[in-house]
């Protein structure tokens, strides 16, 4: 099988001691190819050099909205210079609203994340998004700015509610899940998940954050991908084979940039 894992964060010290073991045992697990998400421009240099120094690695370039207090003024000129001069640069953001936490105002993140979305727009890369406690507000932006010209976007980490995802797909855009599906108390996830047409699902961990189940609680690693692919594939009544083909599949239509191994084996 070849499983990927969309949307991780290996630049955190969590990894520091044994990046190379975690990919290598994330392997083992069929899990073969990783996007490393920015979440400080500043730091982009950091998941370049993890690009260069680790098979199968790719990353984005962004702003998270929890750092938009301390990133207001990243430009989109920026984030496009970065994604066209860069081959491993896959994918713009995070970027999105976050309403959870109250780490920067609301008005900064939402500029910010229109800067991004409007780097989607141009490079044609996907826009990472992230939207925490946030539904309205986001399915508004992404209705006025999609009405500004069509973008690739993926709701990443997706635990929103169902008009957010119905909207996200009616626009175009791709739903990520995470761990969170694999929870106990996340039915009504599943029930959404299920509802999602299969040519428009992912997968990831958010690694090192939200482990599936068994591993809840947990430092979270590519390799438990394949835990929630297995629910996800038990949601939409096929195998996991099949879920880790159409996943796969998805991620290469949409992250255009990235060469398909699959073709070369």
């Amino acid at each position: 099988m070849f499983i990927v894992d969309s949307h991780c964060h290996l630049d955190f010290p969590d990894f520091e001691e044994d990046r190379e073991a975690m990919l290598e045992r994330a392997r083992e697990n069929d899990v073969r190819l990783f996007v490393t998400i920015s979440t400080r421009v500043s730091k982009l240099d950091r998941l370049l050099d993890l690009t260069r120094r680790h098979e199968g690695v790719y990353a984005s370039v962004g702003t998270h909205p929890n750092s938009a207090g301390e990133e207001p003024d990243v430009a989109t000129e920026t984030l496009v210079e970065a994604a066209t001069t860069h081959d491993r640069i896959v994918a713009i953001g995070e970027a999105g609203l976050d309403y959870h936490y109250d780490k920067a105002p609301c008005e900064v993140q939402e500029n910010v994340f229109r800067r991004h979305i409007a780097a989607a727009r141009q490079t044609g890369l996907p826009l990472v998004i992230h939207a925490r406690d946030a539904d309205d507000d986001m399915a508004a932006i992404l209705r006025q700015e999609s009405g500004k010209g069509a973008f690739p976007f993926i709701l990443h980490c997706f635990s929103s509610g169902r008009a957010l995802a119905e909207t996200g797909i009616e626009l175009g855009g791709y739903v990520s899940f995470s761990g969170i599906l694999t929870f106990k108390r996340s039915e009504e996830l599943r029930a959404i998940a299920a509802a999602i047409p299969s040519d428009r699902l992912l997968v990831e961990t958010d690694a090192p954050y939200l482990a599936p189940m068994p591993y809840r609680g947990k430092r979270n690693e590519p390799g438990y991908t394949r835990h929630t692919a297995e629910v996800l594939a038990e949601v939409k009544g096929v195998s996991i084979e099949d879920i880790a083909k159409t996943t796969s599949d998805n991620f290469f239509r949409l992250f255009k940039k990235v060469p398909d191994p699959r073709q070369s084996v």
